[in-house]
């Protein structure tokens, strides 16, 4: 692959990732504000200006870790993890039109347990084609299973 082809693939992983949290985002400011606010939340839950600049970071580990696979094996030759990867994609941005943008923190759930097992089985996938983008989507694990206590710890109390 020539350096122009390899940059622009970053820039295009990278940004599908960024769009995916942009699109999220749309949902989420429509409640952010006031039903967010109003809803019983655990004592642990973060303040609400950590959550953007970790997405952002996650975001772009996600492109990179793409990128790398993409790079490695071409498009046809990494077709499944790369489709795991845009399943994952998908129940994120679900995930906050579900939450946000529904306001249906049950439902939420259900879709964040689903989130979890695509970005788990998307990992190993990953790994398995280069080891460095498994582990750059390890992060993101971790901040699913946070985000998914989270999500139940609200569920229940606002039942």
């Amino acid at each position: 692959m020539n350096s122009t082809r390899v940059v622009m693939g970053l820039i295009a992983w990278t940004g599908l990732c960024l769009g995916a949290g942009l699109i999220g985002s749309v949902f989420t400011t429509r409640s952010v504000g006031d039903w967010y606010l109003a809803l019983s939340k655990p004592s642990w839950t973060p303040p609400q200006g950590v959550f953007g600049p970790v997405w952002t970071v996650l975001y772009v580990m996600m492109g990179v870790a793409a990128w790398l696979v993409w790079r490695r094996s071409g498009l046809v030759a990494a077709a499944l993890p790369l489709a795991l990867f845009a399943v994952q994609l998908v129940l994120n941005i679900a995930w906050s039109a579900i939450f946000f943008g529904m306001r249906q923190p049950g439902w939420a759930f259900v879709d964040i347990v689903a989130l979890w097992v695509a970005v788990f089985v998307t990992m190993i996938a990953f790994y398995r084609v280069t080891p460095t983008a498994g582990v750059l989507l390890a992060p993101y694990l971790v901040w699913i299973t946070f985000a998914s206590a989270l999500n139940l710890s609200i569920w229940r109390m606002n039942s």
